[in-house]
Formats: structure tokens, sequence, C-alpha cells
């Protein structure tokens, strides 16, 4: 009989991974019952055709956003006196004071974090906040949904949605094994592991270690290193265009060598449409030097900001934009959610463009998939001031201390040396793939190409 499945969405940002990469016929070829269990406001079924059982009720307990600000909060503060790091403190976002309810709310963190800033104390308020999750209409509403459909196993697309602790603990008091995949690369040592499952899938033996590392409640068995799906569409032929037919779908120039500078939100890099800027006046002074030479403006799906409008403007004859396809079903920033059509179009961008530049951005990896280099800005900005949170920190956050040297990317550490760097990498003398490839290896597995396989046959070997 086959094993049943329940691939459960807490909120969109799995989609990607398992909703419009192979992940599901790979199952359904291994014999698998697959059905998603879908928290989100998008229709597996209405869009995509797949069998889903929805959750309609939303509820969290009231306390539940104060308990899981402290539980982070607690947790980095053990992390900072466990390694004697205070790479932790810059993970947390400040306090807000403004207004009485958000001052009460601050309050009341701050004096559970005083409570609870030990291993122990962590431990407390896991348990805390699963006993007010237990208390909940939705707890009762997915252990109903469990017991009328009997899956044999329920697969947690990401681990630091909260909005999953309440489906997740129905199905662990029922018996049905839990597994949670581990989202993002930088997660584990940001305090972002808001669940407790019976296993935990990751990107690599790196990402092993870290939860290990962070979480000495969690066995060593209990986490299986499987690769992440993020990347797989890189590896998909069938997306290929030619670049005749790619620049002509966009209205690119054919005669033109592109740079893609690859777009940050807000809260990473708040001056960002600066480095677009900066380029931008690289590749104007290039081109005057007989470079012909354009921008591919990607920006982050989830900037709705206007702050790049005047710059693209004023460059319009060298930046191109080609936003992300992804769809917008709600008001949330986790409702922008991505389209398989967008596959089709990152890969060709990472195909047909020279290199890429961002801020700290894991386009990185995108792009060496493709065996493409990538800049990263390294500088601030002149319009810097109090108040606007520098980029120089991302360099110093945990996830980047994997990279096996600092030639992993094309560090640019002066505005001045941009445009160096840029003809370096145009005319093939200047290239971080070789490092960079080994950092992929680090970050990502081994097996780029088979982490939905390696994630089915790990579920396969839990029954």
């Amino acid at each position: 009989m086959k094993k049943k499945v329940f691939v459960f969405f807490p909120d969109g940002v799995g989609l990607r991974n398992f909703a419009f990469t192979d992940f599901k016929s790979i199952g359904e070829q291994k014999g698998f019952d697959i059905t998603y269990w879908n928290n989100t406001i998008f229709s597996l079924k209405e869009n995509l055709g797949f069998n889903e059982v929805k959750i309609e009720d939303h509820s969290s307990h009231s306390l539940l956003s104060i308990y899981s600000r402290a539980r982070k909060r607690a947790e980095l503060n053990v992390s900072r006196d466990k390694f004697n790091d205070n790479v932790y403190l810059t993970y947390k976002f400040p306090f807000n004071f403004k207004g009485l309810k958000n001052s009460f709310k601050s309050l009341y963190v701050k004096w559970l974090v005083g409570l609870y800033s030990s291993e122990k104390g962590v431990v407390k308020l896991r348990q805390k906040i699963n006993k007010l999750e237990r208390s909940t209409s939705k707890y009762s509403y997915c252990k109903a949904q469990l017991e009328d459909h009997k899956p044999d196993l329920v697969f947690c697309t990401t681990q630091r949605a909260t909005q999953s602790i309440s489906a997740l603990l129905a199905a662990k008091d029922l018996g049905i094994p839990t597994v949670a995949f581990v989202y993002s690369w930088d997660n584990v040592p940001k305090a972002m592991q808001v669940v407790e499952t019976d296993y935990y899938f990751v990107w690599s033996d790196l990402m092993k270690s870290q939860v290990l590392q962070y979480y000495p409640f969690v066995k060593e068995e209990q986490v299986i290193v499987t690769g992440t799906p993020q990347f797989e569409p890189h590896y998909d032929k069938s997306l290929l265009q030619t670049r005749e037919a790619f620049f002509k779908e966009y209205d690119l120039d054919i005669n033109k060598k592109y740079i893609c500078y690859s777009g940050d939100d807000e809260t990473t890099s708040p001056l960002d449409q600066y480095y677009l800027e900066d380029l931008a006046n690289a590749v104007r002074d290039l081109n005057t030097k007989g470079e012909n030479l354009g921008i591919i403006y990607r920006k982050c799906p989830v900037d709705f900001t206007p702050r790049y409008d005047a710059i693209i403007e004023e460059n319009k004859d060298i930046i191109e934009v080609l936003d992300p396809i992804w769809s917008q079903v709600g008001s949330q920033w986790n409702h922008v959610l991505p389209t398989k059509k967008d596959f089709k179009m990152l890969y060709n961008v990472c195909e047909h463009s020279e290199f890429v530049t961002n801020v700290c951005s894991s386009t990185v990896f995108d792009f060496v998939a493709h065996n493409k280099p990538c800049i990263y800005y390294n500088y601030e900005q002149p319009q810097l001031k109090k108040g606007i949170r520098d980029i120089g920190q991302n360099y110093k956050y945990v996830h980047f201390r994997s990279m096996p040297s600092n030639k992993a990317a094309v560090f640019c550490s002066d505005k001045k040396d941009l445009k160096g760097l840029v003809k370096k990498i145009i005319d093939g003398q200047l290239s971080n793939v070789d490092e960079c490839l080994e950092w992929y290896k680090i970050v990502a597995g081994k097996t780029p190409t088979k982490a939905s396989e390696n994630i089915w046959k790990a579920i396969d070997n839990l029954f």
C-alpha cells in the first residue's frame, strides 16, 4: 500500500522548492501518495491541479508573537554567551516603542528574555509556546483533518513559520512522524528554527553540524543531509533559450554584453539603489572607452519600494528592467509567490549575463551554477547616516564564514575600484568561479541536482 505523505505549506516560501520543481513527480514515481496540506491562500488544486487539503483556520494564540520574539532573542543571547561572539546580537531587530500597545509588547518581551536567556530557559519558552498553540482552535482543526486523512508522515517545507507550530503539534500528538526542511542557508545561526519535529532535512554537512551546535536537544540521527531543491532548475536544460530568443523576448540589444544587478530587500541593503547607480556609472564610462555593456536589473521579488525608479529613469539607455515573474496573492511579504515561468527567466538571465552584482545575496550560487562570476559590494554609501543600517555587517554574519576564502566572491571594497573589476571580469582576467564552486558545495551539498530525489529516499527510509 502506498505511503501517504502530507507536504505541508505553512506559508508560501516553500512553493518554489516543492511545488514548482519536479519534487512531486519524483515522489510519485517512487510510489508515494502525495497530498499538499496547504495553509497558504494560493490554491494548489486550482493553479496546479495538485491534490490538496486546505487549512482554513489560521488562528494562533494572542501571545504567540510575544513568546516567539522572546524565544528568538533568548536563543541569540545563549549563542552569544556560548560562543563568546557578539555577531548574534546583530541578528536582533530593534524593539518598537511607538504607541502603548507596541511598548507593552516590547517590555513584555524584554522581561521574558531576562528570565529565559539560558539553554534551560529556551527549552521552557519552547514548551510554553507549544502549550499556547495546543490551546488554539487551529490545533483542534488540524488534528481533525489529520484524523480524517490519516497521513503516514507530515513533511513541513520550512522550519521558520510560526503558523506551522499548531499543525505539527497536532501531528506529533497523533503519533504521525514529522519532518521539517531547513529553508535557507542563513537560517540556523539566526535562531530561525521555530518548530520541533522528529527529523530535520538540511542542505549540507555544514548545516547539519550547525543544527546540532545550536540545538543540543536535537540528536544526530534526527538530522539528515539531503541538499535543497532550490538550485535544481539551473540544471534543467529544457529551460534554456538561445541568446537570440531570450534577447528578443525581453527586448534586449543582441550586440550588448549584459551585467545582472540583483536587487536586495530594504532591510538587508537600505541604500541598494546607489549601488545600481555606481554600476551604471561604471558601465557608462567603460562604454565611452569602446565597450558595449548594459545592465539587467532584477529586483528583489518582495521589494515594492520606488527607491530605484529615478536611477533607472536616468540610465534607461543602459538599464533594462526584468522583474521577477512572481504573483501578488495577498498583502503580506510572504503572499508574493514565485511562478514556474520565473524559473525559466532566472535560468536565462544567469546563462546570458556576463556576471551578477549585488549585496550579499545567495544569487551568487544561482550564477555560479552557470559558471558565472559575482561581485559583492562591500563599501558604504555617502548617504549612510544614523538610523540607516550599514551593509558591512552582512558579511560578518555566521553564514559568510562558510566561504573557503575571500576569493569565493569578487569583493568590491571601494567605489573607485568598481569599474576596474567590471573590466577585468569582462576581459576574462578575473573570476571567482572556481573558489565559489567550492563554497557552493559547502553550503548546498555535493549533489545539487539530486536534492528532491534525496528527500524522497530519506522519507522512504523513515518508514
